[in-house]
């Protein structure tokens, strides 16, 4: 079947217009980190009419990301995470521009991201000290805004999720984790920028339980579960999405 952009995205531009849409397909977008939070992030925003997007995640899919990303499945253990996503959103919109990238952002790669380039970084980063370096390094870019997935394990409840500014978002130990951070470093953020939040705190109920990832175990992983980082992803889409609108 021969099925065009136009049969795609008809839905999506009732409620957008045409030239919302047309704004949605102007954008350049990066998702860092696609895991349970970026995956689900990066297929919103194809299937509501991003084109331009990029990808990062240095990781291969696990075993216990099938839980709750977007590409993990038992098929795809083993395989990078990006190249997956790529092959999924373009089975999705083949006319898309899918950047994957199997590269964390770091302190040793930041110059090689060119993050002035985006309209909007979405940060779905896990490590604190990249996370951090990520929102300062957008944060001075005059044009680039930044949107940011704050702690999404150890949540059951939906409805406790929330969007805030930084500076504003309370009950999130990773908010708290980064304030200390600026604080210590006596680095802040040079402008503000809106987080994906949720003041839920629960507790892992089996500590003797490791992530793996990559053949390796980390221990102390949170739990989590697909519904809880689907809606923190699906979020962050949508403030892309209703920029547009």
């Amino acid at each position: 079947m021969n099925v065009t952009e136009h049969d795609i995205f008809q839905r999506t531009e009732l409620l957008l217009g045409s030239n919302g849409l047309d704004r949605l397909a102007a954008l350049r977008v990066i998702v860092v980190g696609v895991g349970g939070v970026g995956s689900w992030c990066a297929e919103s925003l194809v299937r509501s009419g991003v084109r331009r997007l990029t990808i990062a995640d240095p990781d291969l899919v696990c075993a216990s990301n099938i839980n709750r990303q977007l590409m993990a499945t038992t098929g795809t253990i083993g395989q990078p995470k990006v190249e997956v996503m790529r092959r999924r959103l373009l089975s999705i919109n083949p006319q898309a521009d899918i950047t994957a990238r199997r590269e964390a952002f770091t302190a040793e790669t930041a110059d090689r991201f060119d993050l002035g380039s985006y309209d909007f970084v979405v940060d779905a980063i896990d490590s604190l000290r990249d996370k951090a370096l990520l929102i300062l390094t957008v944060c001075q870019l005059p044009s680039t805004r930044l949107l940011s997935s704050m702690g999404a394990a150890l949540k059951l409840d939906p409805s406790r999720i929330r969007v805030a500014e930084f500076w504003r978002v309370e009950g999130d130990p990773l908010a708290r984790a980064l304030r200390k951070r600026f604080k210590r470093e006596g680095r802040y953020p040079a402008r503000k920028f809106r987080c994906v939040y949720s003041d839920e705190r629960l507790q892992n109920q089996n500590l003797s339980q490791t992530d793996e990832a990559d053949g390796a175990t980390t221990p102390r992983a949170n739990g989590t579960v697909a519904h809880i980082t689907a809606i923190f992803g699906l979020t962050l889409a949508s403030l892309v999405v209703r920029s547009a609108g």
